[in-house]
C-alpha cells in the first residue's frame, strides 16, 4: 500500500491541516525529485518533513544515508512499517527548526544534501535556518509553493528581502514544476521543485553579518526610496543615508528590489567602513 489516503486510514489518522500537510502520491513526482536530491550512491541526504515515507524510500534506494527529520509522532507506525526494510534511514521526531543541522548529521554534518517536500507555510524560515547553518548542507532540492520558487530566481526589479539572502549563500534553479494533483489532500497553488547548489564561497565580497544588516535594513519599508529604508533601518538621518549610497554608487531614490547582489555588498562595505570610523569622503577617495 503506497497510496497516502488509503495509509492515513489505514492507520487511523488524517492529514493535519494545522501542520500544512499535503502528502505527495503521484509516483512519477516522487521519483523525480529523489533523481534530483541524490546525484550519488555515496551522498548522506537530510529529509524534512518525510510524511508517510513515498519520498523518503526513493532516497534511500539512491542514497547511502538518509536521515528524516519528522514533526508528527502519529506517523511513526506508518514510517516504521515502511521503511523497515532499508537499514540506512533514520527518523528523528522533532521541530528542524529548533535543531541543529550538525547535530542531526554527526559524521555526515560537513558533507550532506538536502531533499524535502516541505509545508509551504515555513519554506522562508528553513531555507534560513539551513543556509545560515555553521554545517550548509552542499545543495537543497525542496517542493515549495510556485510563489516562492520563482522569488528564489528572480532577477534585479522584482527581488526581495528572500530573494537577496537565498542568491546569496546558493545558485537557484527551479528544476521541476507540479499541479495540485500530485499531492493528497491536493492544496490550493501549484509547486515547484527547487534545486539549489550552495557557494563555497560568497559570490559578493562583503562580510555575511553586514551584508544582511543593510539588506534587512533595505527591505524594511521596500515601498519607499532606498535612502528612506536605509535610514529608517539603519537608525540614521536620511541625509545619511543617501550619502552611503553615493558612495557605494547607487541612486539614493532607487527602490531596494531592483537592487543587485553586487550593489547590495558595495553598501555593507560602505556602512562597514562608516561604522569603523571612516566618514564618507574616504570611503570615496
Amino acid at each position: 500500500m503506497t497510496n497516502p489516503r488509503e495509509m492515513l486510514t489505514a492507520y487511523g489518522l488524517s492529514p493535519k491541516k494545522a501542520l500544512g500537510q499535503n502528502f505527495l502520491h503521484d509516483p512519477n513526482a516522487v521519483e523525480k525529485i529523489a533523481s534530483i536530491g541524490v546525484q550519488s550512491a555515496d551522498e548522506a541526504v537530510l529529509e524534512i518533513g518525510p510524511g508517510v515515507g513515498a519520498l523518503t524510500e526513493a532516497l534511500a534506494k539512491r542514497a547511502r544515508r538518509v536521515v528524516a527529520v519528522e514533526l508528527d509522532e502519529s506517523l511513526t507506525p506508518i514510517l516504521h512499517d515502511r521503511l523497515k526494510p532499508y537499514a540506512n534511514v533514520e527518523i528523528v521526531y522533532g521541530d528542524i527548526l529548533k535543531q541543529d543541522p550538525a547535530a542531526v548529521m554527526g559524521a555526515d554534518a560537513e558533507n550532506y544534501v538536502v531533499a524535502a517536500n516541505v509545508p509551504y507555510y515555513i519554506t522562508s524560515a528553513i531555507l534560513r535556518h539551513l543556509l545560515e547553518s555553521s554545517a550548509r548542507p552542499r545543495r537543497l532540492t525542496i517542493m515549495m509553493q510556485m510563489e516562492v520558487a520563482e522569488k528564489l530566481i528572480a532577477k534585479p526589479g522584482d527581488m526581495s528581502l528572500l530573494t537577496v539572502s537565498v542568491q546569496y549563500y546558493a545558485k537557484a534553479q527551479i528544476a521541476a514544476k507540479f499541479p495540485p494533483a500530485v499531492f493528497f489532500p491536493r492544496p490550493d497553488v501549484y509547486s515547484a521543485v527547487v534545486r539549489l547548489d550552495v557557494f563555497e564561497t560568497p559570490p559578493v565580497d562583503a562580510p555575511e553579518a553586514v551584508f544582511f544588516q543593510v539588506a534587512k535594513a533595505g527591505f524594511s519599508q521596500k515601498r519607499k526610496q532606498l535612502k528612506n529604508s536605509l535610514g529608517s533601518g539603519l537608525h540614521i538621518e536620511t541625509a545619511e543615508a543617501a550619502a552611503l549610497c553615493i558612495t557605494a554608487g547607487i541612486d539614493p531614490q532607487r527602490r531596494p528590489e531592483t537592487l543587485t547582489l553586487a550593489e547590495w555588498a558595495a553598501l555593507a562595505r560602505a556602512w562597514e567602513g562608516k561604522r569603523a570610523g571612516h566618514t564618507l569622503s574616504d570611503l570615496d577617495s
